[in-house]
């Protein structure tokens, strides 16, 4: 009896611990949610929390306790001269980053393009700290990494996400819809490719017509890679249908099978977030771990606020060795 008063008590002051976070941080009753961002991706330097997003020399925001966030200078203040020559149209807003700290210093991928096309291209900046004020201060371009084709190539190079292997190999998953979510070996340094184009891996497909799948991230957790995925449209306000869904692998080049054994590779994912009541579309994920916590980081589009995109931190629970999130909508 004692055991399980204890139990209950201790489960109890979880679930308050667990609604408080999600009041203070998520902000779904008490609105502080307010910061209005695409394709988020977050970390952390010296207590300090960096978000990178969609937009014009790629956005950037900073905050002591994620929840109020101050917008930094963007990345680039004049965007790359090889940008504008690998897509003709390309005016300066710059899509999905990712953000990782690699053998001593920041890396930054970014994306390109043509909407609605594959025209496109991702490249890569370095910078030794994410401190504005810091003297060592300065984003340094290194240019394009990776380009995509209309009639060449059967994938869309953007939505760059970085991973290390166990052997300490660095790669670039991306994709967007077209042959689906790929990944590429990168050299050493994580400035370009090992590999040729030709000879990617294909990890994950929708197999329908519009192969309506984007956005990869991959987290190495307890024996496997987890890849994270966002299905049908973004970009819709209210309309949009957006959702995030995971598969895993004991390989970073997979098979990834969901928790039903679908392959990845044949539409398969099993769902971890998606749009409700109040939000019309949730996706374009990261995970990110702070002090032994895994939290997903994403947007939504806010029924209640003209179905604008705004920001999303869930804290995530694993239950057999699959991703859960208490989804407040």
């Amino acid at each position: 009896m004692l055991l399980l008063i204890f139990t209950t008590g201790q489960a109890q002051d979880e679930a308050a611990h667990r609604k408080a976070y999600l009041e203070r941080v998520v902000g779904v009753e008490t609105h502080k949610d307010t910061t209005r961002v695409h394709d988020p991706v977050m970390i952390r330097e010296n207590g300090k929390y960096y978000l990178f997003t969609t937009g014009w020399g790629i956005s950037v925001f900073s905050s002591d306790d994620q929840i109020t966030w101050k917008r930094e200078r963007p990345v680039f203040d004049e965007v790359p001269e090889w940008t504008r020559e690998a897509v003709e149209d390309f005016k300066g807003h710059i899509w999905a980053p990712d953000i990782a700290y690699y053998k001593g210093q920041y890396h930054i991928y970014y994306s390109i393009s043509s909407f609605g096309k594959n025209t496109s291209a991702m490249g890569v900046a370095t910078n030794k700290t994410l401190d504005p004020d810091s003297p060592d201060f300065e984003w340094v371009d290194h240019g394009k990494v990776i380009q995509s084709v209309p009639g060449e190539t059967d994938w869309n190079a953007i939505d760059a996400n970085f991973i290390v292997d166990e052997a300490g190999t660095p790669y670039l998953s991306f994709g967007s819809f077209w042959g689906g979510l790929m990944l590429a070996q990168l050299t050493p340094d994580g400035l370009s490719l090992a590999q040729e184009v030709d000879d990617l891996t294909v990890l994950a497909t929708r197999q329908t017509s519009t192969n309506a799948i984007e956005a990869p991230f991959i987290i190495q957790k307890d024996g496997f890679y987890y890849l994270f995925a966002s299905f049908d449209f973004c970009c819709r306000g209210a309309e949009s249908t957006y959702k995030v869904v995971v598969g895993r692998s004991e390989n970073l080049a997979g098979a990834y099978f969901d928790a039903d054994g679908q392959s990845m590779l044949e539409g398969g994912g099993t769902l971890v977030v998606e749009g409700g009541e109040r939000y019309a579309g949730a996706g374009h994920n990261a995970v990110v771990s702070f002090d032994g916590v895994d939290y997903l980081v994403f947007h939504a589009y806010d029924m209640e606020r003209d179905g604008n995109s705004y920001l999303r931190i869930l804290p995530i629970e694993w239950e057999n060795g699959w991703p859960k999130v208490e989804a407040v909508y």
